[in-house]
């Protein structure tokens, strides 16, 4: 068995890798990474928060993906019922990115791979870890290349970016319940052959059919679009056992873009994802740290998912490089209380969608511009800015404007 030397192992070559692969090599810490599948390879999580773009930017990745030429997102709507609401990330409070991208995931995860590898960062691909051993901070990792090279591979750090693989977490039990239960969802991929010019055809959106079901639309620059349907488990019983049929008949649903895809040819059968949220008992241990979704994945609401990844894949490159190097690092304050700060935030954005309240925000015919702004920047991705009402007190201030809201339609 061949075996292999590096201070930090990064498993799983999606953003959150990518990110972290990307800024420990602009600082000089060596690093390889082994990936399960062979690129280009379908992933979810097609859209961008503008707060990615910083992440993107410090781990040198921004110029590569500004070349691909990527569809731009500057914003996002809702629709319910005739309601609109609208959100411009260039009329959000404070500072931070004005715009950021929708992105077909196997163009964009490869992008970010090609570059890692015209960087110089190795990257094994369909390679399948099969165990990894702690020896302290230490390890020892086996993987199994095109099912047939057997390597070990000796890290003083291992990143576990693996996503939905999970490496790390299955391995040493660390799976735990999610914080947002009960939800699945659907989706596809068409080619458009009459999208309306425009913002109509470039602008994200998601339709939503009750307080618990929604759709989104989200339009990609090479002509195809991503369409996608997230409820409870039990609403996907009322539809048809074979996946074709059931999403044909779920577009019926819409009011919206009713007949707007009837003619429209899926690209793959559509894929169900039953009980899309995830969580972990913890982020980090001696010697490994859990990034992106192999830590904790939300709900696809308000497409936190990359923001996440590439959140916690660079924080965690940041610890393990000053630990490699023999500083002691406090992962529990800045690694595990850092991200938690972040992912409390859109926990209860998330939750308040479900229960109704948040959507009185979302649809309110007259909304305050302070709010609105404050809202948006939190949708845009910037939730560890204190600074703003609607980070700072976000356990109680949504319930409290909903309930101001419901006071204005009683006394009117």
């Amino acid at each position: 068995m061949k075996q292999l030397e590096t201070q930090i192992l990064i498993i799983g070559a999606g953003p959150s890798g990518m990110v972290a692969a990307g800024y420990l090599k602009k600082h000089g810490v060596d690093c390889l990474v082994v990936e399960k599948s062979t690129f280009p390879r379908f992933s979810i999580g097609e859209s961008l928060l503008p707060r990615s773009m910083d992440n993107f930017e410090e781990a040198g990745l921004l110029e590569a993906i500004k070349a691909a030429s990527f569809q731009k997102k500057y914003g996002a709507r809702f629709i319910k019922g005739g309601k609109v609401g609208e959100f411009d990330f260039s009329e959000k409070f404070g500072k931070g990115w004005d715009w950021t991208w929708q992105v077909p995931r196997a163009d964009f995860d490869l992008v970010l791979a090609n570059e890692m590898e015209r960087k110089g960062v190795k990257i094994f691909f369909n390679a399948e870890v099969t165990n990894v051993i702690f020896c302290g901070k230490k390890s020892t990792t086996e993987i199994v290349i095109n099912s047939e090279d057997n390597f070990k591979i000796n890290a003083d750090f291992i990143i576990d970016a693996s996503g939905n693989g999970r490496v790390l977490a299955n391995q040493l039990k660390l799976n735990a319940s999610p914080k947002i239960s009960g939800n699945s969802s659907i989706f596809t991929h068409i080619k458009e052959t009459n999208r309306p010019k425009g913002k109509e055809g470039e602008l994200i959106t998601f339709e939503v059919l009750d307080t618990k079901t929604w759709f989104w639309y989200f339009p990609f620059s090479n002509g195809n679009s991503s369409l996608g349907f997230v409820s409870n488990n039990d609403w996907f019983g009322n539809f048809s056992k074979d996946n074709s049929l059931a999403f044909r008949e779920m577009l019926k649903k819409l009011e919206y873009y009713q007949d707007r895809f009837d003619d429209e040819l899926f690209l793959f059968e559509p894929i169900k994802m039953p009980n899309i949220s995830r969580n972990v008992k913890k982020i980090y241990g001696e010697g490994f740290a859990l990034s992106g979704n192999s830590a904790e994945f939300l709900d696809p609401i308000f497409s936190s998912g990359v923001a996440f990844a590439t959140e916690s894949g660079l924080q965690a490159a940041k610890l393990a490089r000053l630990e490699v190097e023999g500083e002691q690092v406090n992962w529990e304050k800045d690694y595990a209380d850092y991200m938690q700060a972040g992912i409390s935030v859109f926990s209860s954005y998330v939750k308040e969608w479900y229960t109704g309240n948040l959507q009185k925000l979302f649809f309110h015919e007259m909304p305050r511009k302070e709010i609105k702004e404050q809202i948006c920047a939190v949708l845009a991705g910037y939730v560890w800015d204190k600074s703003n009402p609607f980070v700072k007190n976000h356990q109680r201030i949504i319930k409290n404007v909903a309930r101001l809201i419901d006071q204005e339609e009683i006394n009117v």
